[in-house]
């Protein structure tokens, strides 16, 4: 009696916890500012269609059952994790008064000095530290629009507390009437290069080469912030569901051990 069913049942299972751990982790940030919603997507691994050609085994004696039954492992197929893949769209725009505060309001990402190099970012509540440098909430500098490959340093945004300061709608900023500046807002041709790396913060994929453009009209929003673009009633929706999938899952794994368990204590004894 064959038990393989039990591995493709726990394989469903395990992804099925998997998406629930995205959408729990997409609840959780439904208030932070430019969060982008994940998703888990999955496909069917069919174990004779991933062999290579030469370790196909075949059937020997053809008179016996097993070998006129033999699928050649067609019969093996598992849920495959394909990936988690990040949504992009715009959130919408909260406006909170606040000086620093920036939303972007269409494509591109803010560029950001760290001590890992730099990083995107599209959540623009910013801060001054104290030396009047315009920086992230974890303390990382904002960097201006430069030359590609510049030196981060040469590009950070200080301010000298010598008049009120504005962001124009192009990312322009001003100190009183003098423009020390425009933001940098750099647009990503391939989106799906970029990972996230914590803080709200991107960077590319090991494998994957930047590919990234100066935005042409940036529209950049003072006293806004951008908001999660997570809907809360659609992950709800989705975790309900996932849940249910997973109680399957769960329920053909215990009846495969009950056959599982008669076959040794029930069918064996008898023999």
């Amino acid at each position: 009696m064959s038990m393989k069913g039990v591995y493709t049942a726990l394989s469903g299972a395990m992804a099925q916890s998997t998406k629930l751990d995205t959408i729990a982790n997409n609840l959780a940030n439904v208030n932070t500012p430019a969060f982008k919603r994940d998703q888990q997507l999955f496909q069917e691994y069919l174990t004779a269609n991933e062999k290579p050609p030469e370790t196909t085994q075949i059937p020997r004696d053809v008179a016996a059952i097993e070998s006129f039954y033999n699928m050649q492992g067609g019969d093996k197929s598992f849920v495959d994790s394909k990936g988690t893949f990040t949504d992009y769209s715009q959130g919408g725009l909260k406006p909170t008064g606040n000086t620093f505060d920036l939303a972007i309001d269409g494509k591109g990402f803010f560029e950001v000095a760290t001590p890992g190099g730099v990083k995107l970012t599209r959540a623009g509540n910013f801060t001054l530290d104290g030396t009047g440098q315009l920086v992230t909430k974890e303390g990382h500098p904002v960097l201006r629009a430069g030359e590609p490959g510049a030196d981060p340093a040469s590009r950070v945004i200080r301010l000298q507390g010598t008049g009120a300061v504005t962001f124009g709608d192009n990312g322009d900023v001003f100190e009183g009437t003098e423009n020390i500046g425009r933001v940098s807002l750099v647009n990503v041709n391939n989106p799906d290069s970029l990972q996230k790396v914590g803080g709200s913060l991107y960077t590319f994929k090991p494998n994957s080469v930047p590919d990234m453009t100066n935005v042409a009209s940036p529209s950049v929003k003072q006293g806004f912030l951008e908001t999660s673009n997570v809907n809360i009633v659609q992950e709800m929706t989705d975790m309900i569901s996932t849940q249910r999938v997973f109680e399957s899952t769960q329920k053909a794994i215990s009846a495969y051990d009950q056959m599982a368990d008669k076959v040794v204590n029930v069918v064996g004894k008898t023999n």
